[in-house]
């Protein structure tokens, strides 16, 4: 017995390195994918999307607190991949791994479950894993430019502004993906697929052209996030807000489509109005379909058991006997 305690004590420091490591490449190419598009404000570059931030957040609610240095060796090797290390990059490591951090225990604490199963979860995810804990990152950032010179006092909340949204958008857009990645039912059914197929094909070709069409017809995938959300709730509405915040990011920092002709402040505030509404319709219309569903689907059951007692009342039998939480399959 000795021996096997033993054994479990070294493997648990092992798969915690393991795990720290994987998830600071996992941050690494999330990073280095956010960095590929980027804006100019104020003579700063910010990303309007930041997917590391998802990813960090999502790897601490699945894997625990503990893989919390590979956030931190993530960010280290994304500033080392674009800029010579420094001292003062230590307050930009801190940030953007205390964000992730706070988001996971507010969103414990607050009862938060993974499955994204009840319009309460997303709501969590919004307020306090996105735009409350994301404060953290976007403040130390840019407090340590004006600190440091790099960035003058006047522009600092401009610059402030476009790192806060990124960051909130990574876990809005990301993070409910990786978590449906994770909490997803195998095998995978395969009903609907002919509707599936379609609503790709129609995403596909509809996505791009209000993206980079002169017309502003931005407004056109919304029906679509709709008709995701109504069919295939999670994953079909975040696939399609995924796509939709890709191409329309790569339109403004491109200036074409609905985003030519205008400044780099009027882009960048576009863009963000649009990926936010964006990814809050997808998440929350998803999430109060999926409640209602359960609820439905938990009202069935209570019928289906008070039929069964009502039947054997009736023949004169005894009620069946079940354990606590257990439901017929019929």
């Amino acid at each position: 017995m000795a021996a096997v305690v033993a054994t479990q004590d070294l493997r648990r420091p092992a798969v915690l390195t393991l795990q720290a490591l994987a998830v600071a490449a996992c941050y690494y190419a999330a990073g280095r994918l956010g960095l590929m598009r980027q804006l100019v404000v104020e003579s700063s570059v910010v990303t309007p999307i930041w997917p590391a931030s998802g990813v960090a957040v999502a790897a601490l609610l699945i894997l625990g607190l503990a893989v919390w240095p590979g956030i931190a060796l993530g960010t280290l090797l994304v500033i080392e991949s674009i800029a010579s290390v420094q001292l003062d990059v230590l307050g930009t490591i801190l940030g953007n791994t205390l964000a992730p951090v706070c988001a996971c225990l507010m969103l414990r604490r607050a009862g938060f479950r993974l499955s994204l199963s009840r319009l309460r979860d997303g709501l969590l995810l919004v307020f306090l894993g996105a735009l409350t804990a994301m404060l953290i990152s976007s403040f130390a950032g840019v407090g340590l430019l004006v600190a440091t010179g790099k960035l003058p006092t006047d522009d600092f909340w401009p610059v402030w502004l476009a790192w806060w949204v990124g960051d909130a958008m990574g876990v809005l857009i990301v993070t409910p993906l990786l978590l449906m990645l994770y909490t997803l039912r195998r095998p995978l059914p395969l009903t609907r697929w002919k509707e599936a197929v379609v609503l790709a094909l129609i995403t596909c070709a509809l996505v791009p052209l209000s993206t980079h069409s002169t017309l502003s017809v931005l407004f056109l995938v919304y029906p679509l996030l709709i008709w995701a959300a109504l069919r295939f709730r999670l994953a079909g509405s975040m696939l399609c807000a995924l796509l939709t915040s890709v191409l329309a990011t790569v339109a403004a920092t491109d200036r074409v489509g609905p985003f030519a002709d205008l400044t780099r402040i009027e882009v960048m505030i576009k863009l963000q109005a649009f990926n936010g509404s964006m990814a809050l319709t997808a998440l929350l219309l998803s999430a109060v379909i999926t409640e209602q569903l359960n609820t439905r689907r938990s009202v069935e059951r209570a019928c289906q058991e008070l039929v069964e007692v009502l039947e054997h009342l009736t023949a004169g039998e005894p009620p069946p006997r079940r354990a606590p939480g257990e439901h017929t399959d019929r």
